[in-house]
């Protein structure tokens, strides 16, 4: 499991790290979202048992999630930027070749509560009027979060633009990279993290700011969708759809909000291939995933006959 969970970190990274699908909605595909949400809630208010117990499967995505991320930041933003429409296309398959996939996961749910369908139309309102009212669409706004331009003003603003960077990146959907682009704060957080990685601390402040924030943000964030879980199911998972049909229109329109802004994706740049290839990541991941786990079943099964 160590393997597939190294997996399963690098893959939710990368959405994470460049706008259009969030990291919420790879864990979803993956089919590890509650454990995922489960894992958060009990290393925050669990025993010292499901603390411990937590804090082991976290730790495992956490390295890919980290892996993922440094070289998201150091590569794969610079390619995002210059290949945006490829990129997008490529974001289009991953998503519409997963809802289908929760859709049969998830069908047990789904089935025979229709009525439900309002939180999906309520799910895809949501993302796209988000991605509609950008404030920043269109605009070359930009600016540097080096200490010397921190204010208190501009501090808070980095603090709640983490907080609500994370709740997106835990719910699937909207990618909380996304949000910062909404936030005008992709741009200047990145180049802070590429910064410090070469030992200008200068922006660290900016960044300690910008990551009290996620903490606060998955303190307020994962109790919530742990109990909309356990509690209304159905109408949550009705929601997440709504939330991926949404982020569609979210991906399209994500050229708009680039620091310098280009078209949004239409049929003429629209990439075929880039699209089949994210088609085809979806099962690809699906197989791996049941190969992963079966090899561990199998494992854990031999070291039981091994002890008797």
């Amino acid at each position: 499991m160590y393997v597939l969970n190294f997996i399963r970190g690098f893959c939710m990274a990368l959405a994470d790290s460049v706008p259009g699908v969030s990291g919420g909605t790879i864990a979803f595909i993956l089919s590890f979202y509650d454990d995922f949400v489960n894992s958060l809630n009990n290393l925050i208010s669990g025993n010292k048992s499901d603390r411990l117990s937590a804090l082991k499967f976290l730790s495992k995505i956490g390295i890919g999630w980290v892996v993922g991320f440094i070289l998201s930041v150091l590569f794969i933003t610079y390619i995002f930027e210059k290949n945006i429409y490829q990129i997008s296309s490529l974001f289009l398959g991953f998503i519409i070749a997963s809802i289908p996939l929760i859709i049969k996961s998830e069908r047990k749910t789904l089935k025979g509560n229709y009525k439900n369908i309002i939180f999906l139309i309520i799910g895809v309102i949501v993302v796209c009027a988000i991605t509609y009212f950008n404030p920043m669409t269109g605009s070359n706004h930009s600016f540097s979060i080096k200490f010397e331009n921190l204010s208190i003003g501009l501090g808070f603003y980095i603090f709640i633009s983490g907080m609500v960077a994370i709740s997106a990146m835990v719910l699937p959907g909207i990618s909380g990279s996304t949000i910062l682009l909404i936030f005008g704060l992709y741009t200047p957080i990145l180049n802070g993290i590429k910064e410090i990685f070469k030992l200008n601390l200068e922006y660290l402040p900016g960044i300690v700011i910008f990551c009290i924030g996620i903490l606060v943000g998955i303190f307020a964030t994962v109790r919530g969708v742990r109990s909309l879980l356990r509690k209304y199911r159905s109408q949550t998972i009705y929601c997440i759809i709504g939330l991926m049909l949404g982020s569609i229109y979210t991906v399209i329109m994500g050229p708009k909000s680039l620091e310098i802004p280009q078209a949004p994706m239409s049929i003429s740049t629209f990439s075929v291939i880039f699209f089949a290839i994210g088609c085809t990541l979806v099962p690809v991941l699906e197989k791996l995933k049941n190969i992963l786990k079966n090899k561990n079943v199998n494992y854990e099964e031999q070291v039981k006959v091994g002890y008797n």
